[in-house]
Order: C-alpha cells, then sequence, then structure tokens
C-alpha cells in the first residue's frame, strides 16, 4: 500500500484510472483471497482520493457561482441606485 502522502499526490486522473484497474482486476477473479483484500483496500483507499478531488472541485464551483452571484447582485444594486 502507499503512504498517505503519496495518495494525497496522485492525481483525479490518475486515483480514476488506477481505480477502475483495481474493479476489473477484483472482478475478473483469480486472485488470492489475500491479493483480493490488498486490492479491496486499495481499491477504498483510490475512492477516497477521488471523493476528496470531486469534493474539493465542488466547493471551488459553488464559491464561484457565488461570487458571480454576488457581483450580479451588486451591479443591480448600483444600476437602480
Amino acid at each position: 500500500m502507499t503512504s498517505k502522502v503519496a495518495e494525497e499526490a496522485l492525481g483525479y486522473e490518475q486515483a480514476r484510472d488506477e481505480l477502475i484497474e483495481v474493479v476489473r482486476r477484483l472482478e475478473a477473479g483469480g486472485t488470492t483471497l489475500e491479493e483480493s483484500l490488498a486490492l479491496w483496500e486499495r481499491g477504498e483507499e483510490l475512492a477516497k482520493v477521488c471523493r476528496r478531488w470531486l469534493d474539493g472541485a465542488r466547493a471551488r464551483l459553488d464559491a464561484a457561482l457565488a461570487e458571480e452571484s454576488d457581483q450580479e447582485a451588486a451591479e443591480e444594486e448600483s444600476d437602480r441606485a
């Protein structure tokens, strides 16, 4: 398994692609119980990395939309004055 620092260094696409490979290997079968458990654990870690990236992207998008909305409201207010 990788360290927490290495996980955080993974970009979204890297983590997603590795997660897809982990799922593919699990679905294909033919691994030992120990290998399957290790793959499952790695998949869980990768899913968390992806979730953090997606949550961060959502927060950035929400902040940008809120800023845009605030600017539009300020412009409307100044137009009324």
